[in-house]
């Protein structure tokens, strides 16, 4: 008689157990339309935190891990956002941010890698840059094509300072060269006559 009831118990604590789950479950859901449960969203995409993905619309295969990670995005696709901030205000498409403040400024930017806390913060439309590193390439916004390796690297980038050529330019106050006379033998008018010699005369004597 006792195993009869103790078997009923259990069956009735499984089945208020599994209630309570279900119920649980669709509490969550309901409260997690912004963001939705773990693949909740359609389209491959994935966000764990507070506000993650709080705009996505049609973009596929993203992923948002972290406060107000990939926030922004609507229609991008293959993002990757690991930590507080990560890509918030990205709109474009291949970016991976891993560290609080990553690759936040990026809006347009397309295919960058940005690892440590702020890499990249402030990059906006550079593209293909791969920062690794506290703050690496932190300054950079439109810069493309860059990688920095490193805390600290490439923190502050610019343009480098573009050298006109040296011109020799022509002096306007040159002066012509100076002109000399060749020289000339001038005849001496005064030069004296050549003096007459005498004749030489041969007397024969007798």
């Amino acid at each position: 008689m006792k195993t009869v009831i103790t078997c009923s118990l259990l069956t009735i604590l499984r089945s208020r157990s599994a209630s309570i789950l279900i119920t649980l479950a669709l509490v969550q859901g309901a409260q997690a339309v912004s963001p939705p449960p773990d693949g909740g969203y359609p389209g491959g995409n994935t966000a764990e935190g507070q506000n993650a993905l709080l705009s996505l619309t049609t973009g596929t295969f993203n992923t948002a891990v972290g406060l107000f990670s990939l926030r922004a995005v609507t229609d991008g696709n293959f993002n990757t956002a690991t930590g507080a901030g990560a890509l918030l205000a990205n709109a474009a498409n291949g970016n991976t941010a891993t560290g609080a403040g990553a690759l936040l400024s990026n809006t347009t930017g397309e295919s960058n890698t940005a690892n440590g806390a702020f890499a990249l913060f402030s990059n906006n439309e550079g593209f293909s840059n791969t920062a690794t590193g506290d703050r690496a390439l932190f300054h950079n916004t439109t810069g493309s094509l860059n990688t920095a390796n490193g805390v600290f690297a490439l923190f502050s980038t610019q343009r480098a300072a573009t050298t006109r050529p040296s011109v020799r330019q022509r002096f306007l106050a040159t002066q012509r060269a100076a002109t000399t006379s060749p020289s000339v033998c001038r005849p001496c008018f005064r030069t004296r006559p050549a003096t007459p010699t005498r004749q030489m005369a041969l007397i024969r004597y007798k």
